[in-house]
């Protein structure tokens, strides 16, 4: 019947349905929909069904509900609100002309579909059903009476009424009591009591409910309404001891004395007491007893009673833990005297026992506890004795013994009192038998050591430590303290061991754990402590270690960050004076590391509120400034500049862009595309080079952002950023080859502001390898140069070199084919060098020389191609050079002049060639 489809059903085919369903995965939400459906449900709307038929439809509900609940798991809430249904649909039956049979079947059915309801929770609505019950015995019970039994039929009858009637009654008390209403719990509860002389039976069952009342009741503080249900459960347990034993009825007065004692009230002492005293006399119990001298100690009794009290227990033979229970209540309650007589007194009578070191050490325990130190330490030294000729403790109780001692160091160490501690761990120390050495007694070589450390005992200190280490080396406390000891002996590489040593057993995996270390922020506590131990001491090298691990392991943002302060404060000054390229290029890749943790860390750790990011801000200031100090002081490593430089950009990013930020950015940036070009320059391979020239252009890429906004906070016309990243951004493209290169530099050539030295820059850099472009180099050349003359007074030596490089290009030496540019326009050039020479003084002699060589070689090169005519013409330019030397003419004129005469005579007696140039 699993696909039965209940959703299109009425409510009567939906009953019949389900009572012939084994299992459906629907049905939790069928009993829901019974049970909001018979609300809207009564007579009239099933009017065309006979009683007879509800009746049997409800019958077999209330059947399958109950049988089917183990079976189909249904809940007990689910159960009870079937059989809800079921009672309502049952209760619609005409009640007058009922049976007596059908008329018992409704009050059962009420009956226990309000006990259901109270048994899940509900007790507003089991009240409804209990009501049905009471108006259906009510009208069986006038049936009864108007039938014509007999006399015994009809008291049999009567009882069997009754019965109902009392668990009706019972049901409301439960129902009153879950609802808090204890004026109507009482009040039924009560009429069960007055029916049980005619119903004997249910003593049991009203006195158990009874005790159930108060112990809820007790639970909820509500000790007078708690202290009535015990007194009624005692009351009625006593009215059928057969069925209520001794022990049952102890129990209920237990509880009625706490009710009592927790009432808090010292008229209620007395009642306390003597329920006590009734429950012990009734069963004698430990809890009893244990009740009773809380109770007096509670009302305050004289100790004269109380050790008349505590002597009662040894003479009731209670075992040696319950003796010791009564002495640590009395002293918890600060009745040391009574306290200390009754635990000699438990010592004297248990002396046989095997358990009497159970009772010496509780009386250890108590005397420290009590500040009697004198008299603990003897009862101690006796069972040292005790323990070296043959009368040990057994394992337990020695462990018990070594917490107590334990205990007592610690307190001793609390309080800054180092030599006590160290005598209760001399104590503990003879309990460690030869060769019996364990974890526990190298933590208290450990705790030893510490106290040895704090009274500047070094040498002791240092012993306990290697006794400690001898057994377990792998405990970070141990290392701990061995750093500690190298940090006070000034062993900086033994120091430096031992913190290595810490920080990777609390990295590892599974660390040798103690209690403290169960979480990752006890292993920075430790590194924490250790660098404020070693700068206390005044080691640097140390401490810094210590705060790089503390960096690198702890979860604490701000821990980290001011570890990271404080480690910069130590190594920056240290790395100045560091000897040795290598040794500073160490420190100088630590520190970048370093940097690298600060820069994650405020990456990760801030929220988005303003106080956080205000300090994230702050911290990141510090930490760009460093970076960039640290640049400048890497100018012989470039690459480890540029690492710093870029650290510092990434680190200005937390802060908000103000004019000082964006000119940090920007000079940042430029320096690390320097770098980067640079070493672009020198690269092995086409590989590394295009992966450096691809990251200078990135670098370029935003340095153009950065330059645009800077633009907007203030005039910057003498700053030469834009220039440098125009020729950056030139260099890479030309060494990259890109195709973009000719628009770039249609846009570069229309620029107004450019000057005559970053011409010269593009023209040198197209001529660099990988990248060859002279005639680029020849247009930036000729823009240089119109730059010069146009200035009021020429810088000749800028000039004579801008020149020399275009001439040398245009007509390089040994050219023999066709030159880059036409043969009159380099005339030109020469004839501007000339115009300039004669009007402008200190042109440099050397360059005149040139110029003159050059000259005189284009002529021969004339010569040679038989180009006699511009042949005359360029020897003739070089002697016009040769006028304007200083101190070079003499070496020369009269050579010049010679030869000049010579290619004269050549070219006359060629005079009818010269008809063949072109």
């Amino acid at each position: 019947m699993d696909g039965i489809d209940f959703r299109f059903m009425d409510f009567k085919e939906i009953v019949e349905n389900l009572t012939i369903t084994d299992n459906s995965p629907s049905i939790p939400e069928v009993i829901d929909r019974l049970f909001k459906d018979i609300e809207n449900i009564n007579r009239e709307s099933m009017a065309e069904i006979e009683d007879a038929q509800i009746e049997e439809m409800a019958v077999n509900l209330w059947n399958w509900a109950v049988t089917r609940r183990i079976g189909l798991f249904m809940s007990e809430e689910q159960t009870v609100k079937l059989c809800h249904v079921a009672c309502k649909l049952v209760c619609m039956c005409e009640v007058s002309v009922a049976s007596e049979q059908a008329l018992r079947r409704q009050i059962l059915m009420n009956m226990r579909t309000g006990k259901g309801w109270v048994d899940v929770g509900n007790a507003l609505i089991a009240d409804e059903f209990f009501q049905a019950a009471m108006a259906g015995l009510e009208q069986l019970y006038v049936k009864l009476v108007q039938r014509s039994y007999s006399e015994d039929h009809l008291i049999m009858q009567k009882t069997a009424v009754e019965n109902d009637l009392f668990k009706v009654l019972s049901y409301q008390a439960e129902s009153a009591v879950a609802q808090g209403d204890f004026q109507r719990a009482s009040t039924c509860a009560l009429r069960c009591k007055d029916m049980l002389m005619r119903l004997p039976k249910m003593t049991g069952y009203l006195h158990v409910l009874c005790y159930n009342f108060g112990v809820e009741t007790h639970k909820h503080n509500k000790y007078q309404e708690s202290s009535f249900w015990l007194s009624q459960s005692y009351d009625i347990g006593k009215m059928d001891m057969n069925s209520v034993g001794p022990e049952m009825l102890a129990k209920v007065l237990r509880l009625l004395a706490t009710a009592y004692l927790d009432w808090d009230d010292r008229e209620y002492y007395e009642k306390a007491l003597s329920a006590i005293i009734l429950a012990n006399k009734a069963h004698l119990n430990p809890a009893g007893l244990f009740l009773k001298m809380r109770i007096l100690l509670k009302g305050e009794t004289p100790n004269e009673e109380l050790l008349e009290a505590v002597m009662e227990i040894l003479h009731f033979d209670m075992p040696l833990d319950f003796c010791l229970n009564i002495v640590k209540l009395l002293m918890d309650h600060e009745r040391e005297s009574v306290g200390f007589y009754f635990l000699k007194t438990i010592c004297e009578h248990f002396k046989s026992s095997e358990n009497i070191g159970k009772a010496v050490l509780f009386h250890i325990d108590m005397l420290l506890q009590r500040k009697e130190e004198l008299l603990a330490k003897e009862k101690i030294e006796e069972i040292i004795v005790g323990h070296q000729t043959g009368s040990q403790l057994t394992t337990e109780l020695v462990g018990w013994l070594q917490n107590i001692l334990w205990n007592k160091a610690a307190r001793s160490f609390e309080v800054q009192n180092y030599a006590d501690a160290l005598q209760w761990y001399y104590y503990s120390l003879t309990f460690y038998g030869f060769g019996q050495l364990d974890l526990d007694l190298a933590k208290l070589q450990r705790n030893m050591a510490s106290c040895y450390l704090h009274l500047k005992q070094l040498d002791k200190a240092k012993e306990a430590v290697m006794e400690a280490e001898r057994w377990d080396p792998t405990n970070v406390f141990t290392q701990f303290y061995m750093f500690k000891i190298a940090v006070l002996e000034s062993n900086s590489d033994r120091a430096l061991q031992a913190i290595t040593t810490l920080e990777s057993l609390l990295t590892a995996k599974k660390p040798e754990d103690n209690d403290l270390l169960e979480d990752r922020g006890s292993h920075t506590m430790l590194l924490n402590l250790a660098a404020q131990f070693a700068l206390e001491n005044g080691q640097a090298i140390p401490a810094g270690k210590a705060l790089e691990y503390l960096a690198q392991h702890s979860e604490d943002p701000q821990q980290v960050l001011t570890a990271l302060k404080c480690l910069f404060r130590l190594v920056l000054p240290q790395v100045n004076q560091t000897p040795g390229s290598e040794n500073k290029k160490k420190e100088m890749g630590r520190l970048l590391a370093c940097l690298n943790t600060a820069l994650l860390t405020l990456a990760q750790a801030f929220d988005g509120e303003s106080s956080t990011l205000d300090s994230r801000a702050n911290e990141a200031h510090w930490f760009r400034k460093i970076a960039w100090n640290l640049a400048v002081q890497s100018d012989k490593d470039p690459v480890t500049m540029r690492e710093f430089f870029m650290l510092s950009y990434e680190l200005s990013q937390f802060c908000p862009s103000d004019q000082v930020i964006l000119i940090a950015q920007k000079t940042c940036l430029l320096m690390a595309a320097a770098v980067d070009l640079e070493q672009g320059r020198k690269a092995a391979t086409t590989f590394e080079q295009t992966k450096l020239l691809n990251r200078a252009l990135e670098q370029t890429q935003k340095c153009k952002d950065i330059w645009n906004l800077l633009k907007q906070t203030g005039d910057f016309s003498q700053d030469p950023c834009e220039t440098l990243l125009l020729l950056y951004e030139f260099e890479v493209k030309a060494k990259m080859k890109d195709p973009s290169l000719d628009s770039f530099l249609e846009s570069v050539w229309e620029l107004p502001h450019l000057e005559s030295k970053t011409f010269e820059t593009i023209a040198l850099l197209a001529l660099e390898t990988p990248a060859y472009y002279p005639s680029i180099a020849l247009k930036a050349l000729k823009k240089a140069l119109l730059l010069h003359k146009k200035k009021e007074s020429i810088d000749v030596l800028k000039y004579s070199k801008c020149m020399h490089i275009l001439i040398n290009l245009s007509v390089p030496d040994g050219t023999s084919s066709a030159e880059l540019c036409p043969m009159e326009e380099v005339w030109g050039y020469f004839e501007d060098v000339l115009s300039l020479i004669s009007h402008t003084e200190g042109y440099p002699e050397i360059e005149i020389l040139w110029l003159m060589t050059k000259s005189w070689n284009t002529g021969i090169l004339m010569f040679n191609r038989s180009k006699y005519v511009s042949a005359e013409k360029w020897c003739g330019l070089a002697l016009r050079f040769l006028h304007h030397l200083g101190s070079l003419k003499g070496n020369y004129e009269t050579q010049m002049n010679a030869l000049y005469s010579e290619l004269m005579e050549v070219l006359d007696k060629k005079k009818g060639s010269l008809f063949n140039e072109e």
